[in-house]
């Protein structure tokens, strides 16, 4: 097994909180950082002022390692970064585009960087430029996603990279997924979806209640023949937007501004019949609203099970 992200970052339990635009905000980063593993503040659609009041106000909130995410789409990515750079959290992830310009720039800051990557070619980059880790997110993951499965990403990855930690992220919501992560070689995992119904988590109340009672099958992607892939749980907009993409009569840049503003539409404004849950598929472990704190004690001792029960086992 490789350097686990535990090592990296100073913190108790391999597990970090991902980056979710609208919804990670410093309270629930600061919950899951003071519980032992690592928040992350989004900072996808905010401005700048945003970013830096988060960042401080986590600080205030605890005294453990914390970070920030970076979506490289973002058309003021250029003035996030720098203000990351001044409020200096102890890391930054960073996907939705290509990290490895901006690895200096963080290290320069005196901040890890842990790129987002979707396959071989560049986690050997990241790797080769000196990011402190790395994530390698599958499509079972919810918002945007790539085309490899959670398993697939592990199993080619994990072996080509041995000097930094691999973090896999992408349907991991409980305790057996952390083992088969750390029993594959993962350094740790990243998980999005299982928070959504953290306490702290601010996503609002119709959408905790719809990830609540949603059934295995209930997600669906939509862009996929767009080369905008975004996985959520399935409602009437999804439902009709897929309609409409796989009809092939509606253009690309109507498609487009149909989605436009839909995820805040859901996870802050409570539209969960025309807003765009953005989730992951492994729905079924997000039982009830508890503090984040618990889900990760509960996630640590599941994993411990799981292994030992793995260690049991006869070839």
């Amino acid at each position: 097994m490789g350097k686990s992200i535990t090592e990296v970052l100073g913190i108790r339990y391999p597990i970090l909180q991902g980056g979710m635009a609208w919804i990670s905000e410093s309270g629930l980063a600061a919950a899951v950082s003071n519980a032992g593993g690592a928040g992350i503040i989004s900072t996808g659609g905010r401005d700048v002022d945003f970013v830096r009041r988060e960042i401080r106000r986590a600080r205030e909130l605890t005294d453990k390692p914390f970070g920030a995410n970076v979506m490289l789409m973002s058309p003021n990515k250029d003035e996030v970064i720098e203000a990351i750079c001044e409020e200096k959290p102890d890391f930054v992830t960073m996907g939705a585009g290509n990290p490895v310009p901006y690895i200096d720039t963080f290290h320069e800051a005196g901040i890890k960087i842990i790129p987002v990557v979707p396959n071989v070619k560049l986690a050997k980059r990241v790797e080769e430029k000196g990011a402190d880790a790395m994530v390698v997110e599958g499509m079972e993951a919810g918002g945007h996603i790539g085309s490899l499965t959670t398993m697939a990403l592990m199993t080619e990855v994990l072996p080509e990279v041995s000097s930094i930690p691999v973090l896999v992220a992408g349907g991991i919501a409980d305790g057996r997924g952390l083992a088969a992560a750390l029993l594959m070689g993962a350094g740790g995992v990243q998980i999005g979806t299982r928070f959504l119904v953290a306490e702290e988590c601010r996503v609002h109340p119709n959408m905790k209640q719809k990830l609540i009672e949603a059934i295995d099958t209930d997600t669906i992607v939509t862009g996929l023949t767009m080369r905008a892939a975004v996985r959520g749980v399935k409602n009437p907009f999804t439902e009709k937007f897929v309609a409409l993409e796989y009809a092939g009569e509606t253009p690309r840049e109507e498609l487009s501004a149909m989605v436009r503003g839909t995820n805040k539409l859901a996870a802050v404004d409570g539209d969960v019949e025309n807003g765009m849950m953005q989730a992951g598929q492994s729905l079924l472990p997000l039982k009830k609203i508890e503090p984040a704190a618990v889900i990760i004690e509960t996630m640590v001792k599941e994993a411990r099970e799981a292994l030992q029960k793995a260690s049991e086992i006869k070839l």
